[in-house]
């Protein structure tokens, strides 16, 4: 899902297609921390910022904003505690 909202905003953004006419960001529900990420794109860049300090961590902001999954599922998936998938994601939130 993250490659496919990427591709698409990548796509928005080419001069042949008007890309600078409407801007298109995600919903507010991308606010994270105290800021607004202004797209896919920015959030795509700072996943990867953050997969590489910590990779795990990067997985669970995907699985959970991306991929809908709960905690219990994230937790089930990477084979850890759900207390720790929650904090892993308060970790990547402020770090984000």
């Amino acid at each position: 899902m993250r490659s496919i909202l990427v591709d698409h905003a990548r796509t928005k953004g080419r001069a042949k297609r008007g890309g600078d006419a409407v801007r298109v960001t995600l919903e507010d529900g991308v606010m994270i921390g105290g800021g607004q990420l202004d797209g896919p794109l920015e959030l795509d860049q700072a996943l990867s910022r953050l997969a590489e300090l910590d990779q795990r961590k990067a997985d669970i902001v995907e699985l959970h904003t991306f991929g809908g999954l709960t905690f219990k599922e994230i937790a089930d998936l990477l084979k850890i505690s759900e207390s720790t998938a929650r904090g892993d994601m308060r970790f990547a939130k402020a770090w984000l």
